[in-house]
């Protein structure tokens, strides 16, 4: 492709891939494990999390390849890559980051750590002492609990649930029958620790932990009286999480989903680790158990799933080794004693920005809504909340107070369906209506609404948010939500309670934007706008920050915005397939991925429209998932100080941070930003201007 010829922009060469690019951001949150000028213990945990984010790739991302392959799909996205070709450079960039991962343990953090008093003790390194506690710590708390299986006819090989520590014993002699077994397996209780601490007077150190993996390692031969443990290896299981259910061939959903979350824990394996130094033979022997295939397995220079390290950070009492403490502000019309939130929010619109500002006026919200005899009606959309939140506490006082309940619970947010199945029981018990969202399509918007009588007339208030109605997450999640009640907001949102609860047409929306109906509509004419602001010569740009940006659509536009001189700044922290700085085609783009102590999930999007800007805040990212097969709310933001406020917090820090931020070049790879004069952290800025940090 040259400048001078005319380009295709659905060429295959334009886009990335979304797997690699998902590969890419597990490596960027490995380089925070690496960085020295991090906190210690902070280092340790990315480096868990980096070890977390690469079970869930496999569980979603390396499942949905392999059953594409399996099923000789040729389909491909707009990168054109094969499921073979993706599975391929997968194995590739994992073994590498696996490496580093345990090179980056092994050598520097666990050193580091011993330094500071924090020490892991290997087997050899047990004193008399603490190998007579660990062995009572063993014969009391775990042979109760183990349940050794030697394999033969009557023994077959046991289904072993997904991500749970395992043993392959190989054993030598007869048992008390007179049978001869080669192998066992030992399964780790998963109602225990994978991190031990010793006493303090035996530790040897401030704080000392021992493995339970080394513990079971060590006592093995207990299980097998009169034979002999040749080896002992740990070894873990990866499995597919999806849930098989039909949900237009399904009656009751959540029971379908019930049924199906007992499955998943012996769904089909996608991949195997084992410790490295495991001879070849017992490797064989476990891949022709799981029918896997040598790419399929991992080895690892040490324990098999290093997000139980994480246990120490919350061990380890030690401040400075961690980040400074942060006590979140409120909003300035919150600052009075004793809020009514419904006076205030008649005053103007409140925006919240978490985990910089607390989750605690949401809280609040529900809390006075439940109590006050004025409030007849209160919904809200339950995508990832826990059974026992203080928000399900409000939400079920209500309830029990005759006022009109209606929640909308998502059962297929992965990895949550147990708990939206027990707060749905929990719900119904209380007599809250629940309704389950849309069939086939996924309810990931984030809004609650609350009809209360004032007078003569009813007054609706509503909060939108980028971010889910979760109290913890909420602490480390940077997410916008806004408290309004705004007559138009409002009816959109009544609006948009009644597609989800019954049924009929999509009615429309006088301010909002919405998925699967208006919301990628919506954004593709804004880009166009300011493409066609851009060929006559006017002032146009755009900004946006999102979590993932994959959508072709959306990226085509985006493509002709550039070519038509559009100046395009977009801050995407995971997935992102468009290539910026191709000439001819994206040289006006440039994307950001910004990583640091919070977790950046804010979604804003600024189109400036001439000088008349627009600022939306959404639940959506720029993906065809969000934009096609969700139930999205994209809100703008109208206030004009709330709208210099979105951008000043949202937006232009992002695009000036020098300290946890990475710049995607052309060919893919992410470039880190750094400055060798002013340090700027966007989330520290945002620390110092809107909570307070204790140094």
């Amino acid at each position: 492709m040259t400048e001078q010829a005319v380009i295709d922009l659905e060429h295959s060469d334009l886009y990335l891939n979304r797997d690699m690019s998902i590969l890419q951001f597990n490596r960027r949150v490995f380089e925070l494990a690496a960085d020295t000028s991090l906190p210690l213990l902070e280092r340790l945990r990315f480096l868990c999390i980096s070890s977390t984010n690469m079970d869930e790739f496999f569980e979603v991302r390396v499942a949905v390849q392999k059953h594409r392959l399996a099923m000789g799909s040729l389909s491909t996205a707009a990168d054109g890559l094969t499921a073979g070709e993706i599975l391929s450079q997968v194995r590739g960039r994992v073994e590498s980051l696996v490496a580093d991962q345990y090179r980056l343990l092994n050598e520097t953090l666990l050193p580091a750590l011993e330094d500071e008093g924090v020490r892991i003790l290997r087997r050899a390194d047990w004193n008399e002492e603490q190998a007579a506690w660990i062995r009572r710590f063993f014969r009391r708390e775990l042979l109760p609990l183990l349940t050794p299986i030697g394999l033969d006819p009557a023994h077959p090989f046991p289904r072993l649930l997904s991500k749970i520590l395992n043993f392959v014993v190989s054993l030598e002699g007869k048992d008390a029958f007179g049978r001869e077994s080669h192998y066992a397996i030992v399964q780790a209780p998963r109602s225990l620790p994978r991190v031990i601490r010793l006493p303090d007077q035996i530790a040897g150190s401030e704080h000392g932990f021992v493995l339970l993996s080394s513990i079971i390692h060590a006592h093995v031969g207990d299980f097998f009286p009169g034979m002999e443990a040749k080896a002992c290896h740990q070894f873990r299981i990866t499995r597919n999480s999806g849930l098989l259910v039909d949900e237009e061939d399904v009656v009751d959903l959540k029971q379908a989903v019930a049924g199906e979350l007992l499955e998943r824990r012996f769904s089909k394996e996608v991949r195997l680790e084992v410790s490295q130094r495991c001879p070849q033979e017992l490797v064989e022997f476990l891949l022709h158990q799981f029918a896997l295939e040598h790419s399929d397995l991992y080895r690892v220079d040490g324990l098999v799933n290093l997000y139980r390290l994480a246990a120490i950070y919350d061990e380890v009492d030690r401040a400075d080794l961690k980040f400074p403490v942060f006590e979140a502000g409120v909003p300035q019309q919150l600052c009075v004693e004793n809020p009514n939130l419904f006076e205030i929010i008649q005053q103007g619109d409140v925006l919240l920005h978490h985990p910089f500002q607390s989750f605690a006026p949401v809280v609040e919200l529900l809390n006075q809504a439940a109590a006050d005899p004025d409030v007849l009606v209160i919904k809200q959309t339950m995508y990832r909340v826990v059974p026992d939140s203080p928000l399900v506490d409000a939400l079920v006082r209500a309830a029990r107070a005759n006022k009109e309940v209606v929640a909308v619970i998502e059962l297929m947010a992965r990895f949550n369906e147990e708990e939206n199945i027990a707060l749905a029981n929990r719900f119904s018990a209380a007599g809250v209506q629940v309704v389950y969202g849309v069939v086939g399509y996924k309810t990931h918007c984030k809004m609650l609404m609350v009809v209360r009588r004032e007078g003569k007339k009813l007054r609706r208030y509503v909060h939108l948010g980028t971010g889910n109605y979760h109290t913890v997450t909420s602490s480390f999640y940077t997410d916008f939500g806004l408290l309004s009640c705004d007559p138009e907001l409002g009816e959109d949102v009544h609006k948009l309670f009644q597609q989800l609860t019954g049924l009929g047409k999509a009615t429309r929306l006088k301010a909002m934007l919405s998925a699967p109906f208006t919301l990628q509509k919506g954004l593709l004419e804004r880009i166009e706008r300011e493409t066609e602001i851009a060929r006559a010569g006017g002032d146009a740009g755009i900004r946006a920050k999102v979590n993932g940006l994959e959508e072709p659509e959306i990226i085509r536009a985006l493509y002709r915005a550039s070519q038509a001189g559009v100046k395009i700044d977009l801050v995407v922290r995971g997935i992102c397939c468009l290539r910026p700085g191709i000439a001819g085609v994206s040289e006006n783009i440039r994307i950001r991925s910004v990583l640091g102590r919070f977790l950046e999930h804010t979604r804003v999007y600024y189109f400036h429209n001439s000088g008349e800007s627009e600022v939306f805040c959404a639940s959506a990212d720029w993906m065809g998932r969000n934009l096609l097969r969700r139930v999205e709310t994209c809100f703008p933001v109208r206030d004009a100080v709330l709208k210099k406020e979105v951008i000043a917090q949202g937006l232009t820090p992002y695009m000036s941070d020098n300290t946890g931020t990475w710049q995607l070049k052309a060919d893919g790879s992410y470039q880190r930003v750094q400055s060798r004069t002013q340090l700027k952290s966007a989330q520290l800025m945002l620390m110092q201007k809107l909570g307070t940090l204790k140094e």
